[in-house]
C-alpha cells in the first residue's frame, strides 16, 4: 500500500476514533449490574470456536495463542487495506474496550485485543504495526503464511475470499465480521457488538470480564 493511501486509512481511524470518544463521553447509560446478568452462562459457551496458532506480530516475532494464557481476549479478523468495514469495527470495539478499561482499570492487564489479518500478502508485520497503532496502544496485529491463515480462520469460524477484478492487480477480501471475546483459558464468551456503540461494547465486556 501507498504511503499515501495508508496515511489517509489512518487519519480515518482516527476521525472515527475521536468521534466515537465524543460519543461514548455523552453516554449516560450506566454499565450494567453484573450481579443477576454477572451469574448468566455466557452467549458462547460451549462452542467449538478457536484453539491454538503460531502467527507473526507486528515486530515480527512469533506469537501464539498460549502467550495470552490467564488473559480475556478481544479477536477481529480483517485487513489493512480494507477501505471502511475494518476501521470502523476496530474503532468502535477499540473505543468501547477503552471505555471498559476507564470504567476499571483492572481490566488493562485483563484483556489482550488481537487483530488477525485475512490479507497476508500484503499485511506484513510493517504494514500491521503502523496500522494497528491508530486503534490502540495494546491492539497486537497478526499475520503469517496463506496456509496459516487459512488454517487460523478455519478455527474461529471465519469465511473470507478474495474479489479481484479482471486484469487488475489491486483486490479486496470479502471477510465474515465477528468480534469474539474469549475467556482466560480461549474459551468462546460473546459476541461484541461491533456495529453498536462504544458504550455497548464496553458494557458487554463489563458483563462477561471478572
Amino acid at each position: 500500500m501507498s504511503g499515501p493511501v495508508m496515511n489517509n486509512i489512518i487519519k480515518f481511524a482516527k476521525m472515527l476514533l475521536l468521534t466515537g470518544l465524543l460519543t461514548s463521553m455523552a453516554a449516560c447509560n450506566p454499565a450494567p449490574d453484573n450481579g443477576a446478568s454477572g451469574a448468566a452462562e455466557p452467549p458462547l459457551a460451549g462452542a467449538k470456536i478457536g484453539g491454538t496458532f503460531t502467527l507473526t506480530n507486528q515486530d515480527g516475532v512469533k506469537t501464539s495463542e498460549e502467550q495470552f494464557k490467564g488473559q480475556y481476549r478481544i479477536i477481529y479478523f480483517g485487513y489493512s487495506y480494507c477501505p471502511d468495514v475494518c476501521p470502523i469495527d476496530l474503532a468502535n470495539i477499540m473505543l468501547g474496550l477503552k471505555q471498559a478499561e476507564k470504567d476499571n482499570p483492572a481490566l488493562i492487564e485483563k484483556i489482550q485485543p488481537i487483530f488477525i489479518s485475512v490479507d497476508p500478502e500484503r499485511d506484513t508485520p510493517a504494514v500491521l504495526k503502523q496500522y494497528v497503532s491508530a486503534f490502540h496502544p495494546r491492539l497486537i496485529g497478526l499475520t503469517g503464511s496463506a496456509d496459516e491463515i487459512a488454517a487460523v480462520a478455519k478455527k474461529y469460524l471465519i469465511i473470507y475470499d478474495i474479489r479481484k477484478d479482471e486484469g487488475s492487480t489491486e483486490y479486496l477480501v470479502d471477510h465474515s465480521r465477528q468480534a469474539y471475546l474469549f475467556g482466560p483459558e480461549g474459551e468462546p464468551l460473546a459476541l461484541l457488538p461491533y456495529d453498536g456503540t462504544p458504550q455497548d461494547v464496553a458494557d458487554e465486556i463489563a458483563r462477561w470480564v471478572k
